[in-house]
């Protein structure tokens, strides 16, 4: 009998197959010409993007970012999840039921006392003669990969949230610095005006108007400071830190000391115009990167988030051969050894000669399922074509990211180009009128209309020079930029591995490596 099983068990390993297709990639979209083709560019040339700005402070945050943030902190479980489904997928390889039962009753009839006892162990064991597991472990190891891609997707959005969000935090203290500036021209305008009034030089129509344009441009602070907050309350989100942790790590020591004021004839207002960077105002990070760089094809399909799609398509196209494996007959082995036995002595029961042993094959088939497996299994492969339908539409907006980045990050290059002509032009301007208002050469409107581009000339600049490093921001982001840092640290924090062991729950290895290689 023990050589006869075996004979059978050989017959079906060695007849085992996997019904339903292998994963294929398609012919994928085309992609622009101006992308560069077929090149060896790598990962590793975008992990650490940020440092380009050559920020100490942004490096800080995203170096805080990648240890606290919460995101990246369940994307990591995930990770766990996954290799824990592997593993349930894994054990149907092995005989899939396993039980001990036994009894143990005495029982009294007729002034009869009977005791019974019995022990027994069950085994069964389908054969994968359809693949039907080996399909389920290629599900799960591609949700698997599909994990660690969405955990990498996560921390590329993550970085790039951190330094949008911090660029705009220094926006914003430009805008600041600007707004506060022209209040102080304006409120020395206001008191000239008001100085020219008394003197019965001008009308009050031009001593109320120098005060409404005071007051427009001092409510325009509250905004600002508004917007201000709201990115010092996102950074918090981001680093899971209280916004007065965060607070403390942005204090740049800046004070604006209105030397850009220059001291002239009495009453008259002069901007420096020799100041460096036009206003000497220099907090917002300023990026290197080249726009006449190619972009490499590669990189794009590497994009943790077109590899997320990608892997779904392989675990989906894997579900359809299990599925498929159910219109099949299904083989199984079974066995069994008890000890059974009976004593209607009263006595104890006696096992010498109750041990009985039995083994044998077994099949089920469904052969009147009524359309129901046929439907299942149309049902994964629609889904299958779907999910190839949803990684092409993912590459294709990678593409559309990728150009939307890098056009945007050029042409605001060009605005702000411009605008620094226009803003020194309009400072040259706000001088010169300032001058002859005082000398009585122009009118007071002359010098209103030169007070006002200031002030808006320079808010647009400030906001500009945002743009363009937040487009830089953008275009790392969309070539998939940031997640390579992770490669040999862990994916799960060292809290939550204590709390998992904390927990009574046996983890064996699991716990015991936590970090990612090159998945």
């Amino acid at each position: 009998m023990r050589y006869i099983l075996f004979f059978i068990l050989f017959v079906f390993m060695a007849g085992c197959t996997k019904v339903g297709p292998d994963f294929k990639k398609r012919d994928e979209i085309k992609f622009p010409k101006e992308l560069q083709q077929d090149t060896n560019a790598t990962d590793d040339e975008l992990a650490n993007w940020w440092e380009m700005f050559h920020d100490k402070t942004l490096n800080t945050l995203v170096k805080k970012a990648y240890k606290q943030n919460l995101d990246i902190q369940q994307a990591g479980l995930r990770i766990l999840q996954s290799r824990t489904m592997l593993g349930i997928s894994q054990g149907f390889t092995y005989p899939q039921s396993q039980t001990i039962s036994g009894s143990a009753v005495t029982s009294r009839k007729n002034s009869q006392t009977i005791n019974s006892m019995g022990i027994n162990f069950d085994v069964g064991w389908e054969i994968d003669f359809w693949g039907k597991y080996a399909r389920g472990i290629e599900s799960a190891e591609a949700a698997l990969y599909m994990s660690v891609a969405s955990y990498r997707d996560i921390m590329t959005s993550v970085v790039a949230e951190v330094a949008r969000n911090y660029i705009n935090y220094r926006v914003a203290q430009e805008r600041i610095i600007y707004a506060k500036r022209n209040i102080a021209i304006q409120q020395r305008v206001a008191k000239m005006t008001q100085v020219q009034f008394n003197s019965g030089n001008v009308s009050e129509l031009d001593m109320q108007q120098a005060r409404t344009q005071l007051y427009s441009t001092r409510a325009k602070l509250p905004a600002i400071r508004l917007s201000k907050i709201n990115s010092l309350n996102a950074l918090a989100l981001l680093l899971g830190m209280p916004k007065e942790s965060v607070a403390k790590i942005l204090q740049n020591g800046y004070k604006d000391d209105k030397s850009y004021i220059k001291s002239g004839r009495e009453q008259i207002v002069e901007i420096d115009e020799n100041q460096k960077n036009y206003l000497g105002v220099s907090l917002i990070p300023k990026g290197s990167f080249d726009p006449k760089s190619k972009i490499d094809v590669s990189l794009i399909k590497r994009r943790p988030d077109v590899q997320v799609a990608q892997y779904k398509a392989k675990m989906q196209s894997a579900k359809i051969g299990s599925t498929k494996a159910l219109l099949y007959p299904s083989f199984v082995l079974l066995g069994n050894i008890g000890i059974n036995s009976n004593d209607a002595s009263g006595s104890f029961v006696s096992m010498g000669d109750a041990i009985g042993v039995s083994a044998g094959p077994s099949f089920n088939w469904n052969i009147f399922n009524y359309g129901r497996i046929k439907n299942q299994i149309r049902l994964q492969d629609a889904i299958f074509e779907e999910s190839m339908l949803k990684y092409n539409q993912t590459l294709l907006k990678a593409i559309n990211d990728v150009s939307n980045a890098l056009n945007g990050y050029i042409y605001t290059k060009l605005e702000l180009k411009e605008n620094k002509q226009a803003l020194k032009a309009t400072i040259r301007a706000f001088n010169l009128s300032a001058r002859q208002y005082n000398d009585g050469l122009v009118s007071y409107q002359r010098l209103l209309s030169t007070v006002e581009k200031l002030t808006l000339t320079q808010d647009i600049y400030a906001q500009i020079k945002g743009l363009v490093s937040i487009n830089e921001v953008l275009l790392y982001k969309s070539l998939g930029g940031g997640w390579q840092h992770s490669k040999g640290k862990e994916y799960i924090s060292k809290e939550s591995i204590k709390h998992l062991k904390e927990s009574g729950i046996n983890w064996g290895d699991y716990l015991d490596d936590v970090r990612l290689g090159n998945e």
